[in-house]
């Protein structure tokens, strides 16, 4: 029974250092201050209205490092092949700014639509999603006409 108290009492004993320790560990984790790039962008999403189809829809999106480190696009993607981003590829000094374009075909595409591109940055967050909808209206059908010759 000694034994088993004894047990019981080290068990508690090195669960109770090794709690305190790792909560040592992230205090100091926390209260350091690195050098971080942040991205601020002016906007994240952006409504086109109605287009007609066919039309190449574009807009460009704004931000900033406003973190105290070279910020740099790891990755830009949307969310299906309609829609092609460009972005700024070198890294964005602190207080600079970058930019990224969609670019949105409707050929072929009538209605609504949402599209999502993600962005992929070595920031603070490390990710942004931007934003592009609209409506498309169906171009007419042209109609081609036809020649009947009388026999």
């Amino acid at each position: 029974m000694k034994n088993l108290i004894l047990l019981s009492a080290f068990v508690f004993g090195f669960s109770t250092l090794c709690i305190a320790q790792s909560g040592t560990t992230k205090a100091n984790v926390t209260l350091t201050s690195e050098a971080q790039a942040k991205m601020t962008l002016e906007k994240k999403s952006h409504d086109f209205g109605t287009i007609e189809e066919g039309v190449q829809a574009t807009i460009s999106f704004t931000f900033k490092n406003t973190g105290n480190e070279a910020l740099v696009l790891n990755s830009v993607k949307p969310s299906c092949g309609c829609t092609t981003p460009k972005w700024t590829k070198e890294p964005i000094a602190p207080g600079e700014e970058g930019v990224i374009t969609a670019i949105y075909n409707s050929k072929g595409r009538p209605g609504n639509f949402t599209k999502t591109i993600t962005v992929k940055h070595n920031g603070e967050g490390g990710t942004e999603f931007l934003t592009i909808r609209g409506v498309v209206n169906k171009a007419a059908v042209e109609v081609q006409p036809t020649v009947v010759a009388p026999e």
